[in-house]
C-alpha cells in the first residue's frame, strides 16, 4: 500500500465564487471513518482552493475527481472532428479550453461551450443542440461516448455524454471545468492515465461515484445516498468504521465520503489500474475512470 491518504472530490461546474455542490472526503489508509474536508468559507469551496490544495499535497495520495477527464476520441479519431483546431491529446484539449475561457472567472467554462466552433459539438438545451452533437449516421440520441463510459455501462450504471450540458444528470459543465483545473495541476500531480502512473508520491484520477455506491452494495437505477443510515451500511460493506449523525445528508457529502472509503478499499486491484480496453492511444486521448473495466 503506497498511499497513505484517499481523497475524493465531488465536483460543480455551476457558475459562480463558491459551490455548495463540491465536497472532499478524505480517508486514511490505516482505517477509520472517511472525514469531509470543511470548506474555508461557509458558502462552500471554490474551484480555486481545490486546485490549490491538490498542490499542496504533500503525503501520497490517491485523488479521485467525480467528473470526466477528457472528451470522447476513439470514435472518430478526434475530439472535433470536422474542425482543424481540434486537439491531438487530452492535454492538448485541457490547454484549449483554459486559454479560450481565459476571461471567464472562477474556472468557469462559458467562454468554451459559446465559442463558435466549439459550440456545434454541445447539447445546449431541450431543443437547442449543435449540428454535429451527433456523428453522422449515429443511432444513439444521446451524444457521443468515451470507451470508458461503454464499459462504466456494461457494469450497470448510466453515465451521460460529457458533450451533454442539459438536465440534472449532465456532467458536460463539471468536466470542462475540471479540465481547466487539470491543464494548471500539469507537472504538479500526474492524472492517471493520461500520465504514466508514477512509482512514488500522488495520483489524480477520474472517478464515477456510482460505481462507489455500487460495490457499496447500491442496486438498481437508484446511486445516491441520502441518510446517514444508507451511507453508514454502505461503508460497512466497504470495511469502512461508520460516520457519526442521523437522519438526512447532502448527497453531494455522502458521494465524497463513499467514495473515498472505497478507494481505499479497491485501490491495490490490479485489474483496475490495467482495464482491458485501456490502450496507450485511449490513455493519450480519452483517459480512463478508475474503476471501469
Amino acid at each position: 500500500m503506497r498511499f497513505s491518504h484517499f481523497l475524493a472530490v465531488d465536483w460543480s461546474g455551476a457558475k459562480g465564487a463558491r459551490q455548495k455542490g463540491i465536497a472532499l472526503a478524505i480517508a486514511r489508509a490505516e482505517g477509520g471513518a472517511p472525514v469531509l474536508l470543511p470548506p474555508p468559507e461557509p458558502r462552500g469551496w471554490a474551484r480555486s482552493e481545490v486546485l490549490a490544495r491538490l498542490r499542496a499535497l504533500k503525503e501520497p495520495t490517491l485523488v479521485g475527481l467525480d467528473l470526466g477527464i477528457s472528451l470522447p476520441f476513439a470514435d472518430a479519431g478526434a475530439f472535433f472532428p470536422g474542425w482543424d483546431a481540434s486537439p491531438g491529446d487530452a492535454q492538448g484539449l485541457w490547454a484549449m479550453i483554459d486559454r479560450l475561457c481565459a476571461d471567464d472567472p472562477n474556472l468557469e467554462a462559458g467562454g468554451f461551450v459559446t465559442h463558435a466552433e466549439a459550440a456545434r459539438y454541445f447539447r445546449h438545451g431541450k431543443d437547442h443542440q449543435g449540428d454535429r452533437f451527433h456523428l453522422p449516421g449515429a443511432a444513439s440520441r444521446e451524444g457521443r461516448f468515451r470507451v470508458a463510459e461503454a464499459a462504466q455501462r456494461a457494469q450497470g450504471v448510466r453515465p451521460v455524454s460529457n458533450f451533454n450540458l442539459v438536465g440534472a444528470a449532465q456532467v458536460g459543465k463539471s468536466s470542462l471545468t475540471g479540465m481547466r483545473m487539470l491543464h494548471r495541476l500539469a507537472g504538479r500531480v500526474p492524472v492517471w492515465p493520461v500520465d504514466p502512473l508514477p512509482d512514488s508520491g500522488s495520483v489524480v484520477t477520474e472517478i464515477y461515484t456510482s460505481l462507489a455506491a455500487r460495490l457499496g452494495g447500491m442496486t438498481g437505477a437508484a446511486t445516491k445516498l441520502r441518510t446517514y443510515e444508507a451511507l453508514n451500511n454502505a461503508l460497512d460493506t466497504l470495511d469502512s468504521a461508520p460516520v457519526q449523525g442521523t437522519g438526512a445528508i447532502d448527497d453531494h457529502a455522502s458521494d465524497a465520503l463513499i467514495t473515498a472509503a472505497w478507494l481505499r478499499r479497491v485501490h491495490e486491484t490490479r485489474d483496475l489500474w490495467h482495464p482491458p480496453r485501456l490502450t496507450p492511444a485511449i490513455a493519450r486521448t480519452e483517459g480512463w475512470t478508475f474503476g471501469a473495466l
